[in-house]
Protein backbone atom coordinates (compact mmCIF):
# COMPACT_ATOMS: atom_id res chain seq x y z
CA UNK A 1 0.00 0.00 0.00
CA UNK A 2 3.09 2.30 0.60
CA UNK A 3 4.82 1.82 -2.41
CA UNK A 4 1.18 2.13 -4.38
CA UNK A 5 0.93 5.75 -2.61
CA UNK A 6 4.39 6.61 -3.52
CA UNK A 7 3.56 5.81 -7.47
CA UNK A 8 0.43 7.89 -7.43
CA UNK A 9 1.50 10.96 -5.61
CA UNK A 10 4.88 10.62 -7.69
CA UNK A 11 2.76 10.39 -10.91
CA UNK A 12 0.65 13.25 -9.97
CA UNK A 13 3.91 15.66 -8.64
CA UNK A 14 5.44 14.54 -12.11
CA UNK A 15 1.87 15.68 -13.36
CA UNK A 16 1.96 19.00 -11.43
CA UNK A 17 5.55 20.08 -12.94
CA UNK A 18 4.92 19.31 -16.68
CA UNK A 19 1.64 21.44 -15.92
CA UNK A 20 3.58 24.32 -14.86
CA UNK A 21 6.39 23.86 -17.75
CA UNK A 22 4.16 23.74 -20.26
CA UNK A 23 1.91 26.84 -18.89
CA UNK A 24 5.41 28.34 -18.52
CA UNK A 25 5.89 27.55 -22.22
CA UNK A 26 2.82 28.73 -23.22
CA UNK A 27 2.90 31.77 -21.82
CA UNK A 28 6.24 32.82 -23.68
CA UNK A 29 4.90 31.82 -26.61
CA UNK A 30 2.08 34.01 -26.10
CA UNK A 31 3.94 36.84 -25.25
CA UNK A 32 6.46 36.55 -27.87
CA UNK A 33 4.02 36.26 -30.35
CA UNK A 34 2.45 39.26 -29.09
CA UNK A 35 5.83 41.03 -29.23
CA UNK A 36 7.12 39.46 -32.99
CA UNK A 37 3.43 41.16 -34.36
CA UNK A 38 3.70 44.38 -32.63
CA UNK A 39 4.79 47.22 -34.44
CA UNK A 40 8.54 47.88 -34.89
CA UNK A 41 10.96 50.25 -35.40
CA UNK A 42 10.30 52.54 -37.89
CA UNK A 43 12.93 51.86 -40.54
CA UNK A 44 15.89 54.07 -41.44
CA UNK A 45 15.48 55.24 -45.07
CA UNK A 46 18.10 56.85 -46.81
CA UNK A 47 18.24 58.63 -49.67
CA UNK A 48 17.92 57.36 -53.47
CA UNK A 49 15.72 54.66 -51.86
CA UNK A 50 13.42 52.46 -53.73
CA UNK A 51 9.82 51.54 -52.26
CA UNK A 52 9.31 47.60 -53.27
CA UNK A 53 5.91 46.37 -53.56
CA UNK A 54 5.09 42.45 -53.84
CA UNK A 55 1.50 41.76 -53.87
CA UNK A 56 2.22 38.31 -53.71
CA UNK A 57 0.24 37.60 -50.80
CA UNK A 58 -3.89 37.52 -50.72
CA UNK A 59 -5.10 41.30 -50.02
CA UNK A 60 -7.55 41.89 -47.30
CA UNK A 61 -9.11 45.28 -46.49
CA UNK A 62 -6.89 45.70 -44.11
CA UNK A 63 -3.53 44.54 -42.50
CA UNK A 64 -3.24 40.88 -40.88
CA UNK A 65 -0.42 38.93 -39.58
CA UNK A 66 0.73 35.25 -40.88
CA UNK A 67 3.48 32.50 -41.17
CA UNK A 68 4.74 33.24 -37.81
CA UNK A 69 7.98 31.57 -36.90
CA UNK A 70 8.02 29.19 -33.97
CA UNK A 71 11.25 27.39 -34.32
CA UNK A 72 12.84 29.67 -30.97
CA UNK A 73 10.46 30.60 -28.04
CA UNK A 74 13.08 33.44 -27.84
CA UNK A 75 13.03 34.81 -31.19
CA UNK A 76 9.57 34.63 -32.52
CA UNK A 77 9.33 36.12 -35.90
CA UNK A 78 5.80 36.94 -37.85
CA UNK A 79 5.08 38.29 -41.36
CA UNK A 80 3.01 41.45 -42.02
CA UNK A 81 0.46 41.26 -44.98
CA UNK A 82 -0.56 44.82 -45.60
CA UNK A 83 -3.96 45.18 -46.59
CA UNK A 84 -5.13 47.71 -48.82
CA UNK A 85 -5.76 50.55 -46.86
CA UNK A 86 -1.98 50.10 -45.84
CA UNK A 87 -0.74 49.46 -49.34
CA UNK A 88 -2.58 52.71 -50.96
CA UNK A 89 -1.35 54.82 -47.44
CA UNK A 90 2.53 54.07 -48.32
CA UNK A 91 1.93 54.38 -51.72
CA UNK A 92 0.69 58.39 -50.89
CA UNK A 93 3.53 58.74 -48.11
CA UNK A 94 6.51 57.53 -50.73
CA UNK A 95 4.86 60.00 -53.05
CA UNK A 96 5.94 63.29 -51.11
CA UNK A 97 9.22 61.36 -49.39
CA UNK A 98 12.08 62.82 -50.80
CA UNK A 99 14.51 60.05 -49.80
CA UNK A 100 11.50 58.01 -52.33
CA UNK A 101 13.13 58.36 -55.60
CA UNK A 102 10.72 55.65 -57.35
CA UNK A 103 8.87 52.41 -56.91
CA UNK A 104 10.08 48.97 -57.96
CA UNK A 105 6.89 46.63 -58.89
CA UNK A 106 7.40 42.87 -58.51
CA UNK A 107 5.00 41.50 -60.62
CA UNK A 108 6.19 38.06 -60.31
CA UNK A 109 3.14 36.59 -59.54
CA UNK A 110 -0.28 39.11 -58.07
CA UNK A 111 -2.87 37.68 -55.64
CA UNK A 112 -5.50 40.74 -55.37
CA UNK A 113 -8.99 40.81 -56.83
CA UNK A 114 -9.29 42.84 -59.83
CA UNK A 115 -11.29 45.67 -58.09
CA UNK A 116 -8.26 45.95 -55.91
CA UNK A 117 -6.03 46.15 -58.58
CA UNK A 118 -8.34 48.78 -59.65
CA UNK A 119 -7.43 50.70 -56.52
CA UNK A 120 -3.75 50.33 -56.77
CA UNK A 121 -3.40 50.95 -60.32
CA UNK A 122 -5.38 54.37 -59.76
CA UNK A 123 -3.07 54.78 -56.84
CA UNK A 124 0.44 54.01 -58.60
CA UNK A 125 -0.89 56.23 -61.61
CA UNK A 126 -1.45 59.25 -59.14
CA UNK A 127 2.49 58.45 -58.10
CA UNK A 128 3.55 59.34 -61.59
CA UNK A 129 2.33 62.53 -61.44
CA UNK A 130 5.29 63.33 -58.81
CA UNK A 131 7.88 62.83 -61.74
CA UNK A 132 9.24 59.70 -59.89
CA UNK A 133 9.92 56.37 -61.52
CA UNK A 134 8.57 53.02 -61.52
CA UNK A 135 9.31 49.77 -62.71
CA UNK A 136 7.94 46.62 -62.99
CA UNK A 137 9.70 42.53 -63.30
CA UNK A 138 8.04 40.03 -63.76
CA UNK A 139 9.59 36.09 -64.26
CA UNK A 140 5.98 34.37 -64.45
CA UNK A 141 3.46 37.29 -65.16
CA UNK A 142 -0.42 36.54 -65.44
CA UNK A 143 -3.06 38.63 -66.47
CA UNK A 144 -3.92 39.95 -62.96
CA UNK A 145 0.14 40.84 -62.87
CA UNK A 146 0.77 42.48 -65.99
CA UNK A 147 -2.52 44.36 -65.12
CA UNK A 148 -0.81 45.79 -62.27
CA UNK A 149 2.49 46.05 -64.35
CA UNK A 150 1.51 47.68 -67.28
CA UNK A 151 1.06 51.02 -65.23
CA UNK A 152 4.63 51.50 -64.84
CA UNK A 153 7.50 53.65 -66.96
CA UNK A 154 8.94 50.82 -67.91
CA UNK A 155 7.91 46.80 -67.89
CA UNK A 156 10.43 43.69 -68.05
CA UNK A 157 10.17 40.42 -68.45
CA UNK A 158 12.54 37.54 -67.80
CA UNK A 159 14.26 36.37 -71.17
CA UNK A 160 12.90 32.45 -70.30
CA UNK A 161 10.20 33.89 -68.54
CA UNK A 162 6.30 33.66 -69.39
CA UNK A 163 3.45 36.36 -70.52
CA UNK A 164 -0.56 35.36 -70.59
CA UNK A 165 -1.86 37.72 -72.59
CA UNK A 166 -4.98 36.15 -73.69
CA UNK A 167 -8.39 37.31 -72.52
CA UNK A 168 -10.33 36.95 -69.67
CA UNK A 169 -12.05 33.38 -68.72
CA UNK A 170 -14.50 31.79 -66.07
CA UNK A 171 -14.93 28.21 -65.54
CA UNK A 172 -17.39 26.36 -63.13
CA UNK A 173 -16.87 23.12 -61.76
CA UNK A 174 -20.32 21.09 -61.58
CA UNK A 175 -20.74 18.33 -58.85
CA UNK A 176 -24.21 17.09 -60.22
CA UNK A 177 -22.70 14.16 -61.44
CA UNK A 178 -20.95 12.71 -58.63
CA UNK A 179 -23.90 13.65 -56.36
CA UNK A 180 -26.18 11.44 -59.29
CA UNK A 181 -23.51 8.57 -58.62
CA UNK A 182 -23.78 8.76 -55.27
CA UNK A 183 -27.10 9.09 -54.90
CA UNK A 184 -27.38 12.27 -53.25
CA UNK A 185 -30.36 15.01 -53.74
CA UNK A 186 -29.91 18.25 -53.02
CA UNK A 187 -33.50 19.53 -53.21
CA UNK A 188 -33.30 23.43 -54.09
CA UNK A 189 -35.15 26.01 -53.48
CA UNK A 190 -34.74 29.41 -55.46
CA UNK A 191 -35.77 32.39 -56.77
CA UNK A 192 -34.74 34.24 -59.94
CA UNK A 193 -34.06 32.66 -63.59
CA UNK A 194 -30.07 34.02 -63.07
CA UNK A 195 -29.66 33.00 -59.42
CA UNK A 196 -27.12 30.57 -60.34
CA UNK A 197 -25.39 29.88 -57.01
CA UNK A 198 -26.78 26.06 -57.01
CA UNK A 199 -26.87 25.21 -60.65
CA UNK A 200 -23.63 23.43 -59.97
CA UNK A 201 -25.32 21.41 -57.87
CA UNK A 202 -28.56 20.85 -60.28
CA UNK A 203 -26.86 21.05 -63.87
CA UNK A 204 -23.81 19.75 -65.90
CA UNK A 205 -23.47 22.93 -67.52
CA UNK A 206 -24.52 26.44 -67.76
CA UNK A 207 -27.72 27.59 -68.12
CA UNK A 208 -28.46 29.87 -71.32
CA UNK A 209 -28.93 32.62 -68.59
CA UNK A 210 -26.41 32.00 -66.90
CA UNK A 211 -24.17 32.02 -69.90
CA UNK A 212 -25.61 35.13 -71.18
CA UNK A 213 -24.82 37.38 -67.89
CA UNK A 214 -21.55 35.68 -67.35
CA UNK A 215 -20.59 36.85 -71.05
CA UNK A 216 -21.96 40.25 -70.39
CA UNK A 217 -19.86 41.23 -67.17
CA UNK A 218 -16.71 39.57 -68.15
CA UNK A 219 -16.87 40.98 -71.14
CA UNK A 220 -16.93 44.33 -69.49
CA UNK A 221 -14.20 43.26 -67.48
CA UNK A 222 -12.18 42.53 -70.24
CA UNK A 223 -12.49 45.69 -72.12
CA UNK A 224 -11.82 47.55 -69.14
CA UNK A 225 -8.97 45.80 -68.36
CA UNK A 226 -7.70 46.42 -72.04
CA UNK A 227 -8.28 49.97 -72.03
CA UNK A 228 -6.50 50.58 -69.46
CA UNK A 229 -3.59 48.68 -69.96
CA UNK A 230 -3.74 50.35 -73.72
CA UNK A 231 -3.72 54.10 -71.52
CA UNK A 232 -0.48 52.97 -70.30
CA UNK A 233 1.23 51.42 -73.03
CA UNK A 234 0.25 54.19 -75.23
CA UNK A 235 -0.86 51.55 -77.57
CA UNK A 236 -4.26 51.47 -79.49
CA UNK A 237 -7.31 49.04 -78.49
CA UNK A 238 -7.63 47.28 -81.50
CA UNK A 239 -3.81 46.33 -81.88
CA UNK A 240 -4.15 44.66 -78.27
CA UNK A 241 -7.28 43.34 -78.31
CA UNK A 242 -5.65 41.44 -81.57
CA UNK A 243 -2.57 40.20 -79.68
CA UNK A 244 -4.65 38.79 -76.52
CA UNK A 245 -7.39 37.22 -78.56
CA UNK A 246 -4.94 35.67 -81.18
CA UNK A 247 -2.42 34.68 -78.49
CA UNK A 248 0.01 36.64 -80.59
CA UNK A 249 2.53 36.47 -76.92
CA UNK A 250 3.74 33.04 -76.82
CA UNK A 251 7.15 33.54 -76.29
CA UNK A 252 9.13 36.30 -74.59
CA UNK A 253 10.45 37.45 -77.67
CA UNK A 254 6.96 38.24 -78.89
CA UNK A 255 6.13 40.46 -75.61
CA UNK A 256 9.15 42.11 -76.74
CA UNK A 257 7.92 42.57 -80.40
CA UNK A 258 4.54 43.83 -80.04
CA UNK A 259 5.49 46.01 -77.19
CA UNK A 260 3.83 45.01 -74.44
CA UNK A 261 7.10 45.19 -72.75
CA UNK A 262 10.09 47.35 -72.90
CA UNK A 263 12.66 45.10 -72.55
CA UNK A 264 13.74 41.48 -71.18
CA UNK A 265 15.87 41.11 -68.44
CA UNK A 266 16.75 39.06 -65.98
CA UNK A 267 16.23 40.19 -61.94
CA UNK A 268 20.18 41.64 -61.70
CA UNK A 269 20.12 43.72 -65.20
CA UNK A 270 17.11 45.10 -63.45
CA UNK A 271 19.08 45.64 -60.27
CA UNK A 272 21.42 47.62 -61.86
CA UNK A 273 19.27 49.45 -63.86
CA UNK A 274 17.05 50.59 -60.38
CA UNK A 275 20.48 51.62 -59.12
CA UNK A 276 20.87 53.80 -62.95
CA UNK A 277 17.83 55.38 -61.93
CA UNK A 278 17.75 56.42 -58.65
CA UNK A 279 21.43 57.57 -59.01
CA UNK A 280 22.96 55.50 -55.95
CA UNK A 281 26.64 54.51 -55.80
CA UNK A 282 26.17 51.45 -54.37
CA UNK A 283 26.45 48.49 -56.51
CA UNK A 284 23.27 47.37 -55.54
CA UNK A 285 20.14 49.93 -55.48
CA UNK A 286 18.17 50.64 -51.94
CA UNK A 287 15.14 48.58 -51.79
CA UNK A 288 13.17 49.25 -49.00
CA UNK A 289 9.96 46.74 -48.54
CA UNK A 290 6.63 48.12 -48.18
CA UNK A 291 6.14 46.23 -45.58
CA UNK A 292 9.23 47.61 -43.87
CA UNK A 293 8.17 51.43 -45.31
CA UNK A 294 4.77 50.53 -43.25
CA UNK A 295 6.72 51.95 -39.99
CA UNK A 296 7.84 54.92 -40.65
CA UNK A 297 6.84 58.28 -39.88
CA UNK A 298 3.90 59.19 -42.63
CA UNK A 299 5.17 63.59 -41.79
CA UNK A 300 1.29 63.61 -42.17
CA UNK A 301 -0.19 65.39 -38.89
CA UNK A 302 -2.98 63.67 -37.53
CA UNK A 303 -6.38 65.63 -37.86
CA UNK A 304 -7.88 65.71 -34.44
CA UNK A 305 -12.06 66.55 -34.46
CA UNK A 306 -14.95 65.88 -32.60
CA UNK A 307 -16.70 65.03 -35.74
CA UNK A 308 -16.34 61.70 -36.69
CA UNK A 309 -16.66 59.68 -40.10
CA UNK A 310 -16.81 55.67 -38.82
CA UNK A 311 -15.66 53.37 -41.73
CA UNK A 312 -17.07 49.89 -40.96
CA UNK A 313 -15.02 47.05 -43.28
CA UNK A 314 -17.60 44.58 -44.15
CA UNK A 315 -14.89 41.97 -45.83
CA UNK A 316 -16.14 38.00 -46.37
CA UNK A 317 -19.39 35.83 -46.10
CA UNK A 318 -22.05 36.69 -44.55
CA UNK A 319 -23.12 34.18 -41.27
CA UNK A 320 -25.32 34.08 -38.57
CA UNK A 321 -24.12 35.11 -34.85
CA UNK A 322 -20.61 36.52 -34.41
CA UNK A 323 -18.97 34.84 -36.94
CA UNK A 324 -15.15 35.57 -37.46
CA UNK A 325 -12.01 37.54 -38.85
CA UNK A 326 -12.54 35.67 -42.24
CA UNK A 327 -16.53 36.41 -42.38
CA UNK A 328 -18.95 38.79 -41.65
CA UNK A 329 -20.74 37.66 -38.48
CA UNK A 330 -24.72 39.55 -38.72
CA UNK A 331 -25.21 39.91 -34.80
CA UNK A 332 -21.25 41.55 -34.47
CA UNK A 333 -21.75 43.45 -37.03
CA UNK A 334 -25.10 44.94 -36.19
CA UNK A 335 -23.82 45.23 -32.42
CA UNK A 336 -20.99 47.58 -34.30
CA UNK A 337 -23.52 49.96 -36.40
CA UNK A 338 -25.63 50.30 -32.94
CA UNK A 339 -22.72 51.74 -31.18
CA UNK A 340 -21.82 53.99 -34.45
CA UNK A 341 -25.61 55.30 -34.27
CA UNK A 342 -25.77 56.07 -30.31
CA UNK A 343 -22.41 58.06 -30.64
CA UNK A 344 -22.90 61.62 -30.84
CA UNK A 345 -19.90 62.26 -32.47
CA UNK A 346 -20.13 60.38 -35.24
CA UNK A 347 -21.68 62.61 -38.11
CA UNK A 348 -21.60 59.57 -40.99
CA UNK A 349 -21.00 56.28 -41.54
CA UNK A 350 -19.08 54.24 -44.67
CA UNK A 351 -19.77 51.11 -45.15
CA UNK A 352 -16.81 49.20 -47.16
CA UNK A 353 -18.49 46.15 -48.64
CA UNK A 354 -16.18 43.11 -50.13
CA UNK A 355 -18.73 40.27 -49.74
CA UNK A 356 -20.20 37.64 -52.29
CA UNK A 357 -23.03 37.57 -49.77
CA UNK A 358 -24.31 34.42 -47.32
CA UNK A 359 -27.38 34.26 -44.39
CA UNK A 360 -30.41 36.30 -45.65
CA UNK A 361 -31.26 36.39 -42.31
CA UNK A 362 -27.83 37.77 -41.23
CA UNK A 363 -28.24 40.39 -43.74
CA UNK A 364 -31.91 41.68 -42.62
CA UNK A 365 -30.18 42.19 -39.54
CA UNK A 366 -27.08 44.02 -40.47
CA UNK A 367 -29.75 46.18 -42.89
CA UNK A 368 -32.00 47.00 -39.98
CA UNK A 369 -29.55 48.68 -38.06
CA UNK A 370 -28.22 50.66 -41.39
CA UNK A 371 -32.03 52.01 -41.39
CA UNK A 372 -31.89 53.16 -37.90
CA UNK A 373 -28.17 54.66 -38.52
CA UNK A 374 -29.51 56.64 -41.24
CA UNK A 375 -32.22 58.02 -39.06
CA UNK A 376 -29.63 59.98 -37.36
CA UNK A 377 -26.55 60.11 -39.85
CA UNK A 378 -25.97 59.75 -43.58
CA UNK A 379 -24.89 56.01 -44.52
CA UNK A 380 -22.24 55.75 -47.73
CA UNK A 381 -21.16 52.48 -49.72
CA UNK A 382 -17.79 51.61 -50.89
CA UNK A 383 -17.92 48.34 -52.95
CA UNK A 384 -14.84 46.17 -53.13
CA UNK A 385 -13.97 43.26 -54.98
CA UNK A 386 -18.02 41.49 -54.43
CA UNK A 387 -21.26 43.11 -52.91
CA UNK A 388 -23.43 40.90 -54.36
CA UNK A 389 -26.53 39.68 -52.84
CA UNK A 390 -26.01 39.73 -49.30
CA UNK A 391 -23.81 41.77 -50.01
CA UNK A 392 -26.10 44.40 -52.21
CA UNK A 393 -28.61 44.03 -49.31
CA UNK A 394 -26.70 45.39 -46.95
CA UNK A 395 -25.40 48.51 -49.33
CA UNK A 396 -28.91 48.93 -50.74
CA UNK A 397 -29.74 51.27 -48.15
CA UNK A 398 -27.00 53.63 -48.43
CA UNK A 399 -27.63 57.24 -49.35
CA UNK A 400 -24.54 56.62 -52.30
CA UNK A 401 -23.25 53.47 -53.61
CA UNK A 402 -19.48 53.95 -54.87
CA UNK A 403 -17.81 50.64 -56.61
CA UNK A 404 -15.09 50.04 -58.46
CA UNK A 405 -15.83 49.68 -62.56
CA UNK A 406 -14.38 46.12 -62.34
CA UNK A 407 -16.80 45.22 -58.68
CA UNK A 408 -19.03 42.59 -59.29
CA UNK A 409 -22.39 43.19 -57.52
CA UNK A 410 -26.59 42.86 -57.77
CA UNK A 411 -27.22 39.05 -57.40
CA UNK A 412 -30.36 39.73 -56.08
CA UNK A 413 -31.85 36.81 -55.22
CA UNK A 414 -31.95 33.74 -52.75
CA UNK A 415 -31.47 30.02 -52.40
CA UNK A 416 -32.20 27.54 -49.99
CA UNK A 417 -30.79 23.84 -49.74
CA UNK A 418 -31.95 20.61 -48.23
CA UNK A 419 -30.17 17.95 -49.12
CA UNK A 420 -31.87 14.20 -49.05
CA UNK A 421 -29.28 11.44 -48.51
CA UNK A 422 -31.98 8.62 -48.48
CA UNK A 423 -30.48 6.66 -51.89
CA UNK A 424 -27.22 7.37 -50.63
CA UNK A 425 -27.75 5.47 -47.59
CA UNK A 426 -30.04 2.98 -48.23
CA UNK A 427 -28.39 1.63 -51.67
CA UNK A 428 -24.63 2.87 -51.21
CA UNK A 429 -24.66 1.70 -47.34
CA UNK A 430 -27.47 -0.45 -46.13
CA UNK A 431 -28.58 2.02 -43.77
CA UNK A 432 -32.70 2.70 -43.66
CA UNK A 433 -34.96 5.05 -41.07
CA UNK A 434 -37.61 4.84 -39.74
CA UNK A 435 -39.66 6.30 -36.62
CA UNK A 436 -42.86 8.41 -35.26
CA UNK A 437 -44.26 11.84 -35.17
CA UNK A 438 -46.90 13.76 -33.89
CA UNK A 439 -47.92 16.22 -36.45
CA UNK A 440 -47.55 15.59 -40.27
CA UNK A 441 -44.44 18.35 -40.52
CA UNK A 442 -42.85 17.37 -36.78
CA UNK A 443 -39.44 15.60 -38.65
CA UNK A 444 -38.75 18.91 -40.93
CA UNK A 445 -36.36 19.11 -42.08
CA UNK A 446 -35.15 15.54 -42.73
CA UNK A 447 -31.84 14.40 -44.68
CA UNK A 448 -33.39 11.07 -44.80
CA UNK A 449 -36.04 11.28 -47.00
CA UNK A 450 -37.53 12.87 -49.46
CA UNK A 451 -39.93 15.87 -49.16
CA UNK A 452 -43.41 15.58 -50.28
CA UNK A 453 -45.03 17.99 -52.74
CA UNK A 454 -46.54 20.03 -49.80
CA UNK A 455 -43.21 19.92 -48.09
CA UNK A 456 -41.80 21.36 -51.52
CA UNK A 457 -44.36 24.28 -51.73
CA UNK A 458 -44.34 25.46 -47.83
CA UNK A 459 -40.23 25.74 -48.33
CA UNK A 460 -40.26 27.11 -51.89
CA UNK A 461 -42.99 30.11 -50.14
CA UNK A 462 -40.73 30.94 -47.73
CA UNK A 463 -37.96 31.86 -50.15
CA UNK A 464 -40.66 33.33 -52.08
CA UNK A 465 -41.25 35.78 -49.13
CA UNK A 466 -37.33 36.17 -48.69
CA UNK A 467 -36.77 37.17 -52.02
CA UNK A 468 -39.68 39.68 -52.05
CA UNK A 469 -38.44 41.64 -48.90
CA UNK A 470 -34.95 41.34 -50.43
CA UNK A 471 -36.52 43.39 -53.69
CA UNK A 472 -38.47 45.52 -51.57
CA UNK A 473 -35.37 46.58 -49.07
CA UNK A 474 -33.25 47.82 -52.63
CA UNK A 475 -36.50 49.34 -53.93
CA UNK A 476 -36.76 51.56 -51.00
CA UNK A 477 -33.35 51.86 -51.25
CA UNK A 478 -32.71 53.06 -54.84
CA UNK A 479 -35.92 54.61 -55.04
CA UNK A 480 -37.82 52.65 -57.37
CA UNK A 481 -41.28 50.45 -57.72
CA UNK A 482 -40.48 46.77 -56.64
CA UNK A 483 -41.68 46.11 -60.22
CA UNK A 484 -38.49 47.74 -61.46
CA UNK A 485 -35.99 46.46 -59.13
CA UNK A 486 -37.48 42.67 -59.45
CA UNK A 487 -36.97 43.18 -63.78
CA UNK A 488 -32.93 44.05 -63.13
CA UNK A 489 -32.69 41.28 -60.10
CA UNK A 490 -33.87 38.00 -60.50
CA UNK A 491 -30.22 36.89 -59.18
CA UNK A 492 -28.31 38.86 -61.95
CA UNK A 493 -24.86 39.73 -61.71
CA UNK A 494 -23.60 43.08 -62.89
CA UNK A 495 -20.30 44.89 -63.09
CA UNK A 496 -19.85 48.19 -61.44
CA UNK A 497 -19.93 49.67 -64.09
CA UNK A 498 -22.63 48.36 -65.59
CA UNK A 499 -24.88 48.67 -62.44
CA UNK A 500 -24.38 52.26 -62.60
CA UNK A 501 -27.15 52.17 -65.45
CA UNK A 502 -29.24 49.60 -63.88
CA UNK A 503 -29.55 51.97 -60.96
CA UNK A 504 -28.04 49.93 -58.41
CA UNK A 505 -24.64 52.17 -58.11
CA UNK A 506 -24.49 55.70 -58.43
CA UNK A 507 -20.50 56.61 -58.80
CA UNK A 508 -17.40 54.46 -60.25
CA UNK A 509 -14.85 55.16 -57.09
CA UNK A 510 -12.97 53.87 -55.10
CA UNK A 511 -13.13 54.18 -50.33
CA UNK A 512 -11.68 57.49 -50.29
CA UNK A 513 -14.34 58.76 -53.14
CA UNK A 514 -16.99 57.53 -51.05
CA UNK A 515 -15.30 59.46 -47.11
CA UNK A 516 -15.39 62.53 -49.31
CA UNK A 517 -18.88 61.76 -50.15
CA UNK A 518 -19.64 61.57 -46.51
CA UNK A 519 -18.18 64.42 -45.72
CA UNK A 520 -19.94 66.10 -47.99
CA UNK A 521 -23.47 64.91 -46.95
CA UNK A 522 -22.45 65.70 -43.25
CA UNK A 523 -21.28 69.21 -44.26
CA UNK A 524 -18.26 69.19 -41.67
CA UNK A 525 -14.75 70.74 -42.71
CA UNK A 526 -12.80 68.84 -40.44
CA UNK A 527 -13.38 65.18 -39.05
CA UNK A 528 -11.33 61.70 -37.42
CA UNK A 529 -11.99 58.10 -38.99
CA UNK A 530 -12.82 55.69 -36.57
CA UNK A 531 -12.23 52.58 -38.08
CA UNK A 532 -14.21 49.50 -37.32
CA UNK A 533 -14.30 46.19 -36.29
CA UNK A 534 -11.33 47.70 -34.18
CA UNK A 535 -8.16 45.54 -34.23
CA UNK A 536 -5.69 45.32 -31.23
CA UNK A 537 -3.79 42.56 -32.36
CA UNK A 538 -4.58 40.42 -28.97
CA UNK A 539 -2.99 37.38 -28.58
CA UNK A 540 -5.85 35.49 -29.11
CA UNK A 541 -6.19 37.04 -32.67
CA UNK A 542 -2.97 36.21 -33.57
CA UNK A 543 -3.35 32.73 -32.47
CA UNK A 544 -6.41 32.58 -34.73
CA UNK A 545 -4.68 34.55 -37.85
CA UNK A 546 -1.74 31.91 -37.20
CA UNK A 547 -3.39 29.06 -36.83
CA UNK A 548 -5.93 29.52 -39.78
CA UNK A 549 -2.48 30.57 -42.17
CA UNK A 550 -0.46 27.04 -41.28
CA UNK A 551 -4.14 25.16 -41.69
CA UNK A 552 -4.75 26.60 -44.94
CA UNK A 553 -0.75 26.90 -46.39
CA UNK A 554 -0.63 22.90 -45.77
CA UNK A 555 -3.75 22.32 -47.20
CA UNK A 556 -2.91 24.62 -50.54
CA UNK A 557 0.50 22.64 -50.25
CA UNK A 558 -1.50 19.25 -50.68
CA UNK A 559 -4.04 20.16 -53.19
CA UNK A 560 -2.15 22.23 -55.24
CA UNK A 561 -4.46 23.47 -58.11
CA UNK A 562 -7.32 21.80 -56.83
CA UNK A 563 -7.43 24.05 -53.91
CA UNK A 564 -10.09 26.35 -55.27
CA UNK A 565 -12.60 23.17 -55.54
CA UNK A 566 -11.65 22.49 -51.60
CA UNK A 567 -12.85 25.70 -50.85
CA UNK A 568 -16.26 25.17 -52.90
CA UNK A 569 -17.34 22.47 -51.35
CA UNK A 570 -15.81 23.64 -47.86
CA UNK A 571 -18.20 27.15 -48.95
CA UNK A 572 -21.67 24.31 -49.39
CA UNK A 573 -21.34 22.47 -45.93
CA UNK A 574 -21.45 26.00 -44.45
CA UNK A 575 -24.07 27.14 -45.73
CA UNK A 576 -27.54 27.21 -43.42
CA UNK A 577 -30.99 28.36 -44.09
CA UNK A 578 -31.74 30.56 -46.97
CA UNK A 579 -28.70 32.12 -48.70
CA UNK A 580 -28.22 35.14 -50.63
CA UNK A 581 -25.01 34.92 -52.38
CA UNK A 582 -22.88 35.04 -55.46
CA UNK A 583 -22.53 31.54 -57.31
CA UNK A 584 -19.51 30.01 -55.63
CA UNK A 585 -16.02 29.86 -57.88
CA UNK A 586 -16.90 33.23 -59.79
CA UNK A 587 -12.63 33.60 -60.45
CA UNK A 588 -12.30 35.87 -63.84
CA UNK A 589 -8.19 35.12 -65.05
Amino acid sequence: MKQFFKIVFGSMFGFLIGGVILLIIFFAIVAGIIAATKKSEPVSVTEHSVLEIALDKPIGERMSYSDINLSSISNLSGSKNLGLKEIIENIRKAKSDKKIVGIYLDARYVQAGWATLEAVRKELNDFKTSKKFIVAYGEMMTQKSYYLASVADKVYLNPKGLMELAGLSMNITFFKGTLDKLGIEPQIFYCGKFKSATEPLRLTKMSDANRLQTTEFITEFYNHFMQNIATNREMKFEKLDSISKNLLVRHPSDALKYKVVDGLKYYDEVLNELNTLAGGSDKNPKLVKIEDYDNTPSGIKTVISKNKIAVVYAEGEIVDGQGDDENIGGEKFAEIIRKIRQDNNIKALVLRVNSPGGSAFASEVMWREIMLAKQKMHVVVSMGDYAASGGYYISCAADSIFAEPNTLTGSIGVFGILPCFENFLQEKLGVTHDGVKTGKYSDLPNLTRHLTADEKEIIQAGVDSIYSDFLNRVAQGRHHSKAEIDSIAQGRVWSGEMAISKGLVDKLGNLDDAIACAQRLAKISDYTINRYPTRDFTWQEVFYQFSENKRQSAIKAELGEYYDLFEQVKAIKNWKGVQARLPFGMNIQ
